[in-house]
């Protein structure tokens, strides 16, 4: 099942919730974070917030205490599980950031199952404060992509993927799954043969709904976690029949090559 890479993005779609407002939130500090919502990008937003956490004596500990009480879907960590213990290369492309997704899939035990985490860094400074920057530099350079925020556009980031993957020389399949609009953009990029799992009445569940042609890959929608492992399991299984269909039909028809047809008789001669 080599042949499969699995797409996750994180805030609710691994948990169930926005990783960004559950820490504000369960600090207490929502009101503040609504006051100054609408004077700057979301990325710059949660970089301050942290500055007036830690201005305000709340200390990492605190943060990473919260982090672990992150609510999640109880059926989604054994579908992790299981798409790894099949074979498939798992990733993360999330508009979160490197600490509080760390820390949440350690806590869970999950880290070793994901080769790659994209999302906007983050680290603890010499003063004991969280700092998060953009994963790509705004401030410098836009990426261009109208449909996405200033900080990330997760189609390019699958464009990447695409690109080392055609490198390789290999044939690989994506199964993306997302829900917010976000993820919409990197739906728009995946190939035939792919498959998008939008999570339903979700934002991204509603741009493709507007005109799914759009869309290539092969549309599953999902709402809750048991609904996400069940189908997802389902994916990786048809794929893993397709490949061996393939594989079948490649060994069948090579063998009908390499084996030369009987020799026929040779003719009677008749005496004259």
């Amino acid at each position: 099942m080599a042949g499969i890479i699995v797409v996750f993005d994180f805030d609710k779609t691994i948990i169930d919730c926005d990783s960004d407002n559950w820490v504000v939130d369960e600090l207490g500090f929502t009101d503040l974070f609504n006051q100054l919502f609408p004077t700057m990008p979301w990325n710059s937003l949660m970089d301050r917030m942290m500055k007036e956490l830690h201005e305000h004596g709340k200390t990492m500990e605190e943060i990473v205490e919260v982090l672990k009480r992150t609510p999640i879907h109880p059926r989604v960590v054994p579908a992790i599980k299981a798409a790894h213990a099949l074979g498939c290369e798992l990733r993360i492309i999330s508009d979160a950031n490197t600490f509080f997704i760390e820390t949440i899939l350690e806590h869970l035990g999950l880290r070793e199952y994901f080769s790659q985490i994209n999302t906007n860094p983050s680290f603890v400074d010499e003063e004991g404060r969280l700092r998060i920057f953009p994963f790509h530099d705004f401030r410098n350079s836009s990426h261009g992509c109208p449909r996405c925020p200033p900080n990330m556009c997760k189609s390019q980031i699958i464009e990447k993927i695409q690109a080392a993957i055609s490198t390789e020389g290999k044939k690989k399949r994506m199964i993306y799954l997302g829900d917010g609009a976000g993820d919409y953009c990197p739906s728009l990029k995946l190939n035939e043969g792919d498959f998008v799992m939008p999570r339903k009445n979700f934002p991204v569940w509603d741009l493709i709904c507007q005109n799914p042609m759009l869309i290539k890959a092969k549309i599953h929608e999902w709402s809750d976690g048991a609904e996400l492992e069940k189908i997802l399991l389902s994916l990786i299984e048809t794929i893993s029949m397709q490949e061996k269909a393939s594989l079948l039909a490649a060994d069948y028809n090579l063998a009908s090559v390499s084996v030369p047809p009987p020799a026929l008789p040779k003719a009677f001669q008749v005496p004259v």
